[in-house]
């Protein structure tokens, strides 16, 4: 399943706000359009906000009026500023826009239609890298899996946060095409219930099983010995392997530790950050309101109430048993294991 693809000349994503009830597709040539996609979690999941936004700078390219390139490149770094500001915490947005500025940058020498066709094959690049790297981590994390294991995850972190396939999804998915009898726990994940919405979606039409629990189900579930593992996906990974994912993850993570069960990250190299050193450097994106107090148009809370909504929050690392990457199964000391990833 395509989450995000380039055809004819237009960006076409599936709109995840409308799952499971409703499988609609946007299709736009408009850059502006991704973008509020990308801030309104039509599209989320950290590779998946990466590709859509090298497609963004391909649109806005494509669709650029500029006559010489000194101008499209300042129209460039226009459409980077405003896709740069849809979220803060993914930090595959921000890889995904550099990469992109960096090869406009040294393409500058070209004619202004030869740089458009360099900057679309480079989105197009990112998005085949981001589907290789999904895979590398699914074969990875598999080894990580026994047959007969119950794992729990949290979030969506699959073929709808990626190009196709997932990271922690990945690494179910790969563990079930072995031929592995494994049962997924998946937890709602409020407030926007990516869990109970979107991965009980994916696994539900690839027939892997799946028991869906509400979020403050997983500590009782971990005491009956019916987890064996948890894999969870990661937005934003700094250098020394503190993690932030989608806010709850810290709390699942916790319980884990207490009930002797190992706790892992997949994510793709692009998703580890090395310019900071722990997590208290990350930022956290707080979002609306009203993603709290109501869902699907139905409000739940009373009203005036004040509320508190922080997208992600922070693992450290000392409660994580292993990063698998597309490159191998990071293991603690992270400093050491993660410095020698990028040696």
């Amino acid at each position: 399943m395509k989450t995000i693809e380039w055809k004819n000349g237009k960006v076409i994503l599936i709109d995840q706000t409308m799952l499971p009830l409703k499988e609609v597709y946007i299709e736009t040539s408009d850059y502006l359009r991704v973008a509020e996609a990308i801030r309104v979690l039509s599209v989320r999941g950290a590779p998946a906000i990466g590709v859509a936004a090298a497609y963004a700078v391909a649109l806005a390219v494509a669709q650029s009026s500029a006559k010489s390139t000194p101008e499209l490149l300042q129209e460039i770094e226009e459409a980077i500023k405003i896709i740069g500001a849809t979220r803060p915490t993914a930090v595959n947005l921000f890889w995904a826009l550099e990469r992109m500025r960096k090869r406009a940058h040294v393409s500058s020498h070209l004619a202004v239609s030869r740089l458009k066709r360099v900057l679309k094959e480079e989105a197009d690049k990112i998005a085949e890298e981001e589907l290789e790297m999904s895979r590398q981590m699914g074969e990875y994390g598999a080894g990580l899996i026994e047959d007969g294991d119950n794992i729990l995850t949290h979030c969506n972190a699959g073929s709808l946060a990626t190009v196709d396939y997932g990271t922690a999804l990945a690494v179910i998915r790969s563990a079930h095409n072995q031929g592995k009898r494994i049962h997924v726990y998946a937890d709602e994940t409020r407030p926007l219930l990516q869990g109970a919405r979107l991965t009980t979606w994916e696994l539900m039409k690839e027939n892997i099983p799946v028991t869906l629990i509400c979020d403050n189900m997983a500590g009782y579930f971990m005491s009956l010995g019916k987890i064996d593992k948890v894999v969870v996906g990661a937005d934003r990974i700094a250098a020394n392997g503190d993690v932030a994912n989608k806010i709850g993850t810290y709390s699942v993570a916790v319980l884990a530790k207490e009930h002797d069960i190992p706790f892992y990250v997949a994510a793709p190299i692009s998703t580890i950050d090395t310019s900071l050193p722990d997590g208290g450097r990350i930022p956290i994106e707080e979002r609306a309101p009203d993603e709290v107090v109501g869902f699907g148009g139905n409000r739940v809370a009373t009203e005036g109430i004040k509320v508190a909504n922080p997208a992600f929050d922070i693992t450290p690392n000392r409660l994580v048993a292993g990063i698998i990457t597309d490159r191998g199964v990071l293991r603690p000391p992270y400093d050491t294991s993660i410095s020698g990833l990028f040696a």
